[in-house]
C-alpha cells in the first residue's frame, strides 16, 4: 500500500476541488494512482447525483454565443436544481463553456455534445467531474443553434436573469442589408424573450388547435361578461374568430358588407364610407386574431413600436437602409419551462438532505 503524503492529498483536492477527507480515501483506495483517484471521485460524483435522481432540476441557466459576424448563434440550458447553485460561479462557468464546446463542435443535441472532446477527455468526463465539485443534481438540458450565410443576420439575446435566451435569423436581400440588420435581430430577441411568442407565424397554427381556443376563448369572455354585466361593467366584445388563418375572403367580404350597412344605419353618407371603412377593417383583425398576437412572433404588436407588427417592424428597418428582410427562424428558451419542479415540506428536505 502507497503511502498517502499531505501534498498527494492537496494536488488532488487544487485538481479537483473534492472535500480534502473524499481526496484521502480516492488515493487511499487507488494505491496512490492520481488519475486513478480523480477517476474514483468522478464516479463518487455520479453516484451521489444518482442518489438524487428523483430530484428536479429545473433551475438554471441560458448560455449563449453568437459569431462576431453574426452568421451563427448558439444557446444551452443547463438545469440545476437550486436558484442558490445557478448564482454560483463555479455553476456559471460551466455554463460558459458548455456553449463555447456547442458553438464550436456544432453539436445540436445534448447528447452529441456529450461525445465531443474537451482537452483531451469527453466533454461528458468534463461536465461531470464539474457537476462532481458542485455537489447538486445539474442537467445539460437543451441545446438550439441558428446559422445563415452572407445574406442573413443572426443574434441574440440572453435576460439579464440569465433564464430565458433567444436566437433570431433574419433573411436580407444583400450582405450589406443583413449587416444592418444584425442589432435588429437583437431588438427582436428582447421582444420575444419578454413577449413569450410560441411559433413564427399563424400560419404555424394546426387547424384544430386554433378550433379548440377559439371555442375555449369564447365561452371565457361570455362567462366573464357575465359577471359584468352584474357589476354593470361594460363587456367586453365577443370574437368571432382567433386567427388570421381563420380571416378567409369571404369571412373579410362578409365583415366588409356588414360594417358598410351599419354606417348607413348610423346616417353616414355613402360617399364617405371608403374614407371609413379601412380603420373599420382593421380593428375587425384585430379584433379578431387575439391567438396570433399572444403567440406568433411575426404577428405581435412589436414592443418597441406597437403601431406596427414585428414583420412590419422588420421590413420597415430594412426599407430604411434600402433593402429588405424577414425573420426566417427564431429559437426560445426558458430555464425548466416543460418541467414540474418537486416542492418538499420542511421536514421532508431535511430527510432528503440527510439521506
Amino acid at each position: 500500500m502507497a503511502e498517502i503524503s499531505a501534498a498527494m492529498v492537496k494536488e488532488l483536492r487544487q485538481a479537483t476541488d473534492a472535500p480534502m477527507m473524499d481526496c484521502k480515501k480516492a488515493l487511499t483506495e487507488s494505491n496512490g494512482d492520481m488519475e486513478k483517484a480523480k477517476e474514483w471521485l468522478r464516479e463518487r460524483g455520479i453516484a451521489q447525483a444518482a442518489k438524487k435522481a428523483d430530484r428536479v432540476a429545473a433551475e438554471g441557466s441560458i448560455g449563449l454565443k453568437i459569431s462576431p459576424d453574426f452568421k451563427r448563434a448558439t444557446l444551452v440550458e443547463v438545469n440545476s436544481e437550486t436558484d442558490f447553485v445557478a448564482k454560483n460561479e463555479g455553476f456559471q462557468n460551466l455554463v460558459s463553456t458548455t456553449v463555447e464546446q456547442a458553438y464550436k463542435t456544432e453539436a445540436d443535441t445534448a447528447e452529441a455534445l456529450r461525445q465531443t472532446d474537451l482537452e483531451g477527455k469527453s466533454f461528458s468526463a468534463f461536465f461531470d467531474e464539474e457537476v462532481a465539485k458542485i455537489g447538486e443534481k445539474i442537467e445539460l438540458r437543451r441545446i438550439a443553434a441558428l446559422s445563415g450565410g452572407d445574406n442573413v443576420a443572426v443574434n441574440g439575446y440572453v435576460h439579464s436573469n440569465t433564464r430565458i435566451g433567444v436566437i433570431i435569423a433574419i433573411e436580407c436581400d444583400s450582405a450589406k442589408t443583413a449587416e444592418a440588420m444584425a442589432p435588429v435581430a437583437k431588438q427582436v430577441a428582447m421582444h420575444a424573450s419578454a413577449m413569450k411568442p410560441t411559433t413564427l407565424s399563424y400560419k404555424d397554427f394546426d387547424a384544430d388547435f386554433i378550433a379548440a381556443e377559439t371555442k375555449g376563448r369564447i365561452e371565457a369572455i361570455k362567462k366573464e361578461n357575465e359577471e359584468l354585466a352584474r357589476l354593470k361593467k361594460p363587456l367586453k366584445n365577443v370574437p368571432e374568430y382567433i386567427s388570421m388563418a381563420q380571416l378567409t375572403d369571404d369571412v373579410l367580404s362578409a365583415a366588409e358588407a356588414k360594417i358598410k350597412e351599419e354606417l348607413l344605419a348610423e346616417g353616414k353618407p355613402e360617399k364617405i364610407i371608403p374614407n371609413i371603412l379601412p380603420g373599420k377593417m382593421a380593428r375587425f383583425i384585430e379584433d379578431n386574431t387575439t391567438l396570433d398576437k399572444e403567440q406568433a412572433l411575426l404577428d405581435q404588436n412589436y414592443v418597441l413600436d406597437d403601431k406596427k407588427t414585428v414583420a412590419q417592424a422588420v421590413a420597415d428597418a430594412a426599407k430604411a437602409v434600402g433593402g429588405t428582410a424577414e425573420i426566417v427562424a427564431f429559437v426560445r428558451l426558458e430555464v425548466g419551462e416543460g418541467l414540474e419542479k418537486k416542492k418538499d415540506d420542511f421536514a421532508a428536505e431535511v430527510a432528503a438532505q440527510m439521506a
